[in-house]
């Protein structure tokens, strides 16, 4: 595990974020991490398209959590 140094205000708003989605602050940057890597590799897919991907690579399986 590495450390990564990023500014107060970003800190700021991870801790509110995590908050909100009860996560932990590294599992809510963790998460906009991936998120972030994800839209660049992808720029054309919507949030929703990057989250179910995300979901689909951490081989869960979305049966009963969507609906079509």
């Amino acid at each position: 595990m590495g450390i990564v140094k990023i500014s107060e205000e970003l800190h700021e708003e991870i801790r509110k974020a995590s908050g909100a989605m009860s996560r932990s602050i590294n599992s809510q940057a963790e998460f906009w991490i991936k998120m972030g890597m994800m839209a660049e590799l992808n720029p054309t897919l919507s949030y929703n398209e990057l989250v179910r991907k995300l979901l689909l690579s951490e081989s869960l399986t979305l049966q009963g959590l969507i609906n079509d």
